[in-house]
């Protein structure tokens, strides 16, 4: 993990502070900043440095848990404060939506091969991955939102829960659409196996069979839930837009087009060691999945 947070820190780093033109450029409004002020910038953000250098320094200054200023001199942590919370909460919420709804679509169509449960799954869930997202979001904000009325149509200040429900399955529904294929192939799969012969043989209920076979179904869905985590939280910002949404996305949108070098170094930063995180949980639950599964 820490070679990888070191590596993607220093790749986004280095793409953020290496390119061309005038860093200064638009900050001091249509007028040309004063020399005063472009020297007292260079200084604090260390831009004379060579960009290892500069790297390093940041690094240094990350590791104490100072993320730096932005331009405007505010603290990159407390812009992260307001910002991260409701991203995490969106993507937790969609996390639980897709394992939830997909995971049993997935499971009904995989009990069923051939019926129309498991044609009506492939169907919709070939229709849903057909669509690009901005389109779900608008749709589904218009139509469940302004003319049905049964979510809000925005989302308010503080980001609250029931405000996120739509957000969070418009966010989720592309990835729910392949945990419920992945799910689906992998049960059919494995409920044809010659372990799932032998304990149907032995008399096991088919209750008792199937879950022996869910388990070893989930462990290619896990791996993709916990990959898809990190996917979530960095690609929310056509969510957290349509929906007004002020997230982590936004942030660093907005932070890109004005060139807040810090402030997209950190939120990315954080982003990553989210998702390590997520993905060090997911290898931890393969042995619960899957009792054959050893570490040593």
């Amino acid at each position: 993990m820490i070679p990888v947070v070191i590596g993607t820190t220093f790749i986004i780093f280095t793409m953020v502070w290496a390119l061309p033109g005038d860093p200064f450029a638009g900050k001091c409004g249509d007028r040309p900043c004063p020399p005063s002020y472009i020297a007292e910038q260079t200084a604090r953000y260390n831009l004379d440095d060579p960009l290892l250098l500069q790297y390093v320094k940041y690094m240094g200054n990350l590791l104490t848990g100072d993320l730096g200023e932005t331009f405007r001199g505010t603290q990159v942590i407390d812009e992260l404060a307001v910002a991260l919370p409701a991203t995490l909460k969106l993507t937790t919420l969609a996390i639980v939506i897709e394992i939830i709804i997909g995971i049993g679509a997935g499971v009904l169509a995989g009990l069923r091969r051939g019926s129309f449960m498991d044609n009506l799954v492939l169907l919709s869930t070939l229709v849903v991955i057909s669509i690009p997202i901005f389109v779900i979001g608008y749709l589904a904000q218009f139509i469940l939102g302004v003319q049905l009325g049964w979510f809000p149509p925005t989302v308010g200040r503080g980001a609250p829960w029931s405000d996120l429900i739509l957000p969070a399955l418009v966010l989720a529904s592309v990835s729910l659409a392949y945990v419920a294929r992945l799910t689906r192939t992998q049960l059919a799969e494995n409920m044809r196996a010659d372990y799932v012969r032998t304990a149907t043989a032995k008399g096991l209920p088919r209750r008792q069979v199937v879950r022996h076979a869910l388990r070893n179904s989930l462990i290619p869905v896990v791996t993709f839930i916990g990959i898809d985590f990190g996917a979530l939280m960095g690609g929310a910002v056509v969510t957290e837009g349509i929906f007004n949404i002020k997230g982590v996305g936004g942030l660093v949108f907005g932070s890109i087009a004005t060139r807040e070098g810090a402030t997209v170094t950190a939120a990315i930063t954080f982003i990553v060691i989210v998702f390590l995180l997520v993905n060090l949980l997911v290898d931890l639950l393969y042995g619960v999945l899957d009792p054959r599964i050893r570490y040593e």
